[in-house]
Order: C-alpha cells, then sequence, then structure tokens
C-alpha cells in the first residue's frame, strides 16, 4: 500500500481499478525485412483492428453524445479506407524492403505535412484525422493498448497525466467511478469537468501514472486529496464506511433541496449551478440550484470539426431555458484560448495564452462567429429568463463594442419577426484587475458583474493557475483579492446592480463567510457544491459577519484571513 497526495478536486470516495488513459510508448526501430509480403499482412491486420475499434467507438458516440461527435469517427474511418494513403505504405514496404512501422510513420509524416501546409481549414483539420488514426495503427503494429475513454465497460478510476475537455466528455458515469491526474488544480477544467460529472477527484499529484498501473486497486479520496494504491483489507474497510458517511451526509443536504436559501438572520441569497452542457442542467436542478449562474458556451464549440450552427446553438440554449423554467440562466458568450483550443478556428500560438488574443478580444476581432452566438442566444431569449455576459472585458470600449453587436443583431431579428425578450439583462466577467479596480465606472453601464475568480485571483497574484510551482501564490483569502471584491461589490450597489460569483471561490466552505460579508448576491458553483453550501449558509449569521468586513479587509495576508474568520465562526 502506498498513498500519494494531491489537490482535493472533486468530492467524494470512490474504489475500484485502475485504468491508464495514457499514450503508450510508439518507438520503434527501422528495420530490413526479408519477407515484404509478410509485413503487409501484418499492417493490413493492424488496420482491420483499428477499423473495428473505431466502429465501436463511432456507435459509443453515436449513443452518448449524438449523431456530431460521431461523425469525427466516421471521418477517422474514411482515412483507413483511403488507398491514397494506404498503397503508398505496401508499396514503401515491398520497393524499400523496410518494416511496416515505417513505411506507416514516414507516409503518414508525409500527408500530415502536406494537410497541414493548406490554406484551406477543412484540408488542414484532416492532418489531425491522419495524425490520429495512424497513431492508433502503430500501437497495433507495436502491439501495445490505445486508451479509449469510451469504451470503458467495467467500474474503474481514471488515472491520467492530465484530462482535456474532449477526453472528459467521453467518460461514462455509470463506469468511471473517478480520476486522478499527475498536474492540475482545483480550477482546472479537468477539475470543473469532475464536479459536473459528480465523480470523485484528486489532481496534481505529480506522479500517480508512475506509481500505479492498469487493474492496481486505487482509492480516490476526493474529500482529503489523497490516492491510495493497493490498499490493505483494513484501509478498503476503512474507505468503504467513509464512503457510505459521505453518502448518508449527501442524503441529508439533499433535504434542502426545495428550499430558498437564507443565512441563519434571515437574510436571502442565490445559490445557482455552473455548467457546460444542456444535460449539465439536470444536475443542478437535482441539486437545489435556484438557476444557473454560468453556463460556458465553449463545450459546444469542443470535440468538433467545424463551428456550431446558429440552429445548433439555439437549441442548446433553448434547451437549458426551458428546463429552468423560468429560473435565471447567465450565458457566458465564448471564452476560448488559454487553456481552451479549438482547432478549426486556428487560433495563433502566443507566449502568454492566457493573456492574449482570447474570449470578447477574439469575438470582436471574429464578428461571425460572434454574430451567430448573438443570434442564437437572442432567439433562445423568448424561452426562458436569459442573462448574457461577456468574458474577459477589460476596457468600457470593450463592453461598449460588444453590446452594440448584441443591440444589432437583436434589431435585425425583430425585423425578421423573430420573437426575441425585451427583458435580457446583459453583464461583464470581472475577472480583469483593471476590471475591478474601475468598477465604479462599469457599474453605471452594466446589468450585472459576475465575478470569475479564477482568472481574477491569478491576473491579480501574477501566479499561473495551472503551475503547481507558484501554486501557493493561488490566494482565495488574500486581503488584495478580497479588496478588489469589496470595491466590485460596493461600486454595483451603489447603482442598484446585483454581483455574483462564478468562480470557485464561489462554493469553498472557507470562502463563503467572506462573501457573505462582502455582500455578495449569488453564488454560482458546481452543482454537487450547492447542497453543503446552503447547510452552511443556513448557520451563518450575515449582520454579524458584516460587521467583521472592515477588520477583514485591514489584514496583510490570507493566512491572518483565515485564522480570524475560523476563530469567529467558531463564537
Amino acid at each position: 500500500m502506498s498513498t500519494i497526495k494531491g489537490i482535493a478536486a472533486s468530492n467524494g470516495i470512490a474504489i475500484a481499478k485502475a485504468y491508464q488513459l495514457t499514450t503508450p510508448d510508439l518507438s520503434f526501430e527501422k528495420k530490413k525485412i526479408a519477407d515484404p509480403q509478410a509485413e503487409i499482412d501484418r499492417l493490413d491486420q493492424a488496420l482491420q483492428t483499428s477499423k473495428q475499434e473505431l466502429e465501436k467507438i463511432k456507435e459509443h458516440a453515436l449513443q452518448s453524445l449524438g449523431e456530431e461527435h460521431a461523425e469525427i469517427f466516421s471521418a477517422h474511418l474514411l482515412v483507413l479506407d483511403d488507398p491514397e494513403l494506404v498503397n503508398p505504405m505496401k508499396d514503401k514496404i515491398k520497393s524499400e524492403n523496410v518494416n511496416a512501422e515505417v513505411a506507416l510513420n514516414e507516409t503518414a509524416t508525409m500527408f500530415i505535412n502536406i494537410f497541414k501546409d493548406m490554406d484551406n481549414e477543412y484540408m488542414r483539420e484532416r492532418a489531425a484525422d491522419i495524425a490520429d488514426v495512424t497513431q492508433r495503427v502503430m500501437a497495433h503494429l507495436l502491439g501495445v493498448s490505445m486508451p479509449d475513454p469510451a469504451l470503458i465497460d467495467e467500474e474503474v478510476i481514471i488515472l491520467a497525466n492530465d484530462l482535456t475537455p474532449s477526453d472528459t466528455a467521453q467518460l461514462d458515469r455509470r463506469f468511471v467511478k473517478g480520476f486522478t491526474t499527475d498536474i492540475g488544480g482545483r480550477t482546472s477544467h479537468s477539475a470543473i469537468m469532475a464536479r459536473s460529472l459528480e465523480i470523485p477527484a484528486v489532481v496534481g499529484t505529480k506522479e500517480i501514472t508512475k506509481q500505479a498501473g492498469n487493474n492496481d486497486m486505487i482509492i480516490v479520496d476526493g474529500l482529503e486529496g489523497k490516492v491510495i494504491i493497493q490498499p490493505t483489507d483494513e484501509e478498503l474497510a476503512t474507505y468503504k464506511d467513509k464512503q457510505a458517511a459521505y453518502e448518508k451526509q449527501k442524503e441529508e443536504w439533499a433535504k434542502l433541496k426545495d428550499e430558498p436559501t437564507f443565512t441563519k438572520d434571515g437574510e436571502q441569497v442565490e445559490l445557482v449551478g455552473n455548467i457546460g452542457t444542456p444535460d449539465d442542467a439536470d444536475g443542478v436542478l437535482a441539486n437545489g440550484g435556484e438557476g444557473v449562474g454560468l453556463y460556458r458556451t465553449e463545450f459546444l464549440y469542443m470535440g468538433k470539426s467545424e463551428m456550431p450552427t446558429e440552429e445548433e446553438q439555439y437549441q442548446a440554449y433553448k434547451a437549458v431555458l426551458e428546463k429552468m423554467e423560468g429560473k435565471p440562466v447567465v450565458v457566458r458568450t465564448l471564452d476560448v484560448g488559454g487553456d481552451k483550443k479549438i482547432s478549426y478556428l486556428d487560433l495563433p500560438e502566443e507566449m502568454n495564452p492566457f493573456l492574449g488574443f482570447r474570449a470578447i478580444r477574439f469575438c470582436l476581432d471574429e464578428q461571425t462567429v460572434f454574430r451567430t452566438q448573438l443570434r442564437a442566444l437572442l432567439r433562445a431569449s423568448a424561452h426562458g429568463n436569459l442573462k448574457i455576459m461577456f468574458p474577459m472585458i477589460a476596457t468600457l470600449d470593450e463592453f461598449r463594442q460588444a453590446k452594440a453587436v448584441l443591440k444589432e443583431e437583436k434589431e435585425k431579428l425583430k425585423k425578421d419577426n423573430i420573437a426575441v425578450s425585451d427583458d435580457v439583462e446583459v453583464g461583464i466577467m470581472v475577472e480583469i484587475p483593471a476590471t475591478a479596480v474601475l468598477a465604479k465606472q462599469f457599474a453605471k453601464e452594466v446589468d450585472f458583474f459576475s465575478v470569475g475568480t479564477n482568472d481574477l485571483i491569478q491576473y491579480t497574484m501574477a501566479a499561473d493557475r495551472m503551475n503547481e510551482r507558484v501554486s501557493y501564490l493561488y490566494q482565495p483569502y488574500n486581503p488584495a483579492i478580497l479588496n478588489l471584491l469589496h470595491n466590485v461589490i460596493e461600486a454595483a450597489h451603489s447603482e442598484g446592480k446585483w454581483v455574483g460569483m462564478c468562480g470557485e471561490m464561489a462554493g469553498d466552505p472557507v470562502a463563503i463567510p467572506l462573501l457573505l460579508a462582502l455582500g455578495l448576491d449569488e453564488f454560482s458553483m458546481s452543482a454537487t457544491s450547492i447542497l453543503p453550501a446552503r447547510t452552511q449558509i443556513s448557520k451563518l449569521d450575515k449582520s454579524k459577519l458584516a460587521s467583521l468586513k472592515e477588520k477583514i479587509l485591514s489584514m496583510g495576508t490570507a493566512e491572518e484571513v483565515v485564522s480570524f474568520i475560523k476563530e469567529k465562526i467558531g463564537d
């Protein structure tokens, strides 16, 4: 038995066999061969096995993700059947007497380079398809297994260096009981998706993929941030009891599912959920959410070979609004760049992508993409209580430009007699320190603020939230952050506007008393955090906390703040 410490990213206890989701070693040696036909037969067998796997993956994608996602694998199957690609491999084996691995690699590399240099976006996409498919064929030639999360059909815990959003989207909750990664933090996208999927996760372990292998028994303790490899019988029994206790605690929280959120002294706040897909709205409702405080629309664009159409987007937004039955739904317009890459949008490679061409900067530059999304949102607004917010706003000019584009599209739709709500509030994400400092001026023009603390903290502290070496500087309770939040909330309230928070800080049990003290109106969090937060808030006296505000804001370190607030709550 061994224990590895990491970051608790998603609550709960998972116990199952390990499944390594890591790319195998595909290195090979160049060899001269005596029997070209035997080598061609090896290649044919690897191609056939790859086809069979892709057919299974396509079928799984069709059932669980829909026709669009399944079409990606149809494209991959066409690559394997393309004589323009396969025949040159066989010709190389025969003419040069080289092994199949060399023929596959050299031929695939040639085609990938040709397609990558083309001006046509569709053809550049084919380069990615060839790379993906030939990697699978190479694995079969070498006799190693390619991991396929979509084909998992038994209870497992995923082990990975990291999980991309598309990896996570393939995970089936019936079988994937939890996951653990080498890298990442509580605010990384793999952690956020784990909370959306409601599966336990521990990230940032640094070495889990080296310390554990396929079929090892694993315990993921998402409550304390621990991973136990090959536990003893005694450890297993202890954690099964802990798992049962957590499930019982969830049953207690569930009793508050249909209750509004009041503090001990009768002050009401709003608890809402963060979502990435229409299906996630079900989890928000099941966990007693009073609305959606952040709909991350970029997931509509990921895992596809082309941009979603206006109609596809309209149907997705409409589905969420109808599910929420009049409860507020705050939709963030497309936020790409940084750690969210979408191949067909052809985003530039940048030295500092988090500070680069992303979010509203991209949308104001690529207005065809932006206008398509805004039209879909405005059409959907007729079906519920929609609020639109623009991400990464740094200047008033950016907000005014974005709002002007929204107004133009609204007028076009009305001219075409298409139903649009006249009550759509328009706000901004506060995630750049300049915006927080200038909150008083912004508050005169926006309908609301939603604070994105994941980015606000990393920009204020100049500490990359994905970098474990500076993770000690990712400090939600630092007085610098709290003073910025205070400035934003005071500015909004002075103009009669409301303030929400959709960063992970909103669901943090240590932060919640601080946010109540500062006067935050809306707390948006992962669905599974809603009921624990409601329970906690019901035991807190907001007026008492507010009386501590000036003292908190005058402190010098995060440690002082945490120590002080814990002492006062314990009174």
